[in-house]
């Protein structure tokens, strides 16, 4: 908790958060017709609401799918915030309920990936994608492998507590995006840690890589993670199926010689995954974040 946050979470400034964090527990356990519709009226509210993020989603599809006609996009636009509004029940589902309650809708290709890394006695680097699905693709991941996970800090004290504690019964540990040492610690002692490095964390710790075609700032950590470790690179799929009551789970094999020494080199191969990954579902993926905000030196910004 930060200096100048109330000593109280029954201070007004957590009040939000609490009902936000009371309606995800009621959330998680509606019927899963219900939690659909639910979720796909957030979405849809959102979508004719939230103009900035609409802007900013409107650019993003723009930049990385030219070959859509402007119809086509704007149902992109229009489908991914139903996607990431049915996003919000699912992580509800994910940190507020036992994930065992869902093993019969997962289907997981891949297990013989992470199981060979396993009998090996070595740790792993899961490299993951931001997609709506992305926290309960974790705790259906925890049915069948034990994995740590890196994550942002929430800047609410009080939803803080709640996400963590509910990753932290997801995960092993969960550990700070700023912590280097306690990944590398943590990989070190034979654990696999969950990564998603797809956003944008600007200048300092990036190269420019090109993503759907466009110079994007990519994060090194990935390359330097793997460097210092020795740790195999392990790509997961995770989606919600077409009949949206089924999820599939996929490892493809550890990425060959990587890293490879070239920064931007392997940034872009990185990338290549998660275009690929995203490119099979591309309304459940994030696109409401600005994932273009830094731009090359001398070009202007996209939004």
């Amino acid at each position: 908790m930060s200096k100048d946050a109330p000593s109280s979470f029954l201070h007004p400034r957590y009040w939000g958060a609490a009902l936000a964090i009371g309606l995800m527990r009621v959330g998680a356990w509606l019927p899963w017709r219900l939690k659909l519709a639910m979720g796909r009226c957030i979405g849809w509210l959102a979508w004719r609401l939230a103009k900035r993020r609409r802007r900013i989603t409107e650019t993003n599809i723009a930049l990385c799918f030219p070959e859509l006609d402007a119809d086509a996009q704007r149902r992109l636009v229009r489908e991914t915030f139903l996607a990431n509004g049915i996003g919000i029940l699912e992580t509800a589902t994910g940190w507020c309920r036992d994930p065992e309650h869902l093993r019969h809708r997962v289907t997981f290709k891949g297990q013989e990936h992470m199981a060979r890394v396993q009998a090996e006695g070595k740790g792993a680097l899961i490299i993951g994608v931001h997609f709506s699905t992305l926290d309960l693709g974790g705790a259906l991941h925890s049915l069948f492998f034990p994995a740590d996970v890196v994550y942002r800090p929430h800047n609410n004290a009080l939803f803080e507590r709640f996400m963590t504690r509910a990753r932290k019964r997801i995960f092993g540990t969960a550990i700070d995006r700023h912590d280097l040492r306690g990944v590398v610690r943590r990989i070190k002692a034979g654990h696999a840690v969950w990564y998603s490095p797809d956003q944008d964390f600007g200048r300092d710790v990036s190269v420019f890589a090109p993503f759907f075609g466009v110079d994007a700032a990519s994060i090194k950590l990935t390359a330097k993670i793997a460097r210092m470790t020795g740790a195999p690179v392990m790509p997961l799929i995770f989606h919600r199926n077409p009949d949206n009551r089924t999820y599939t789970l996929e490892y493809l094999p550890p990425l060959e010689n990587f890293p490879s020494g070239d920064e931007v080199a392997d940034a872009a191969r990185i990338n290549a995954f998660i275009e690929a990954a995203i490119r099979k579902h591309p309304e459940q993926y994030l696109w409401l974040h600005r994932r273009f905000k830094t731009r090359p030196e001398g070009e202007p910004g996209f939004y």
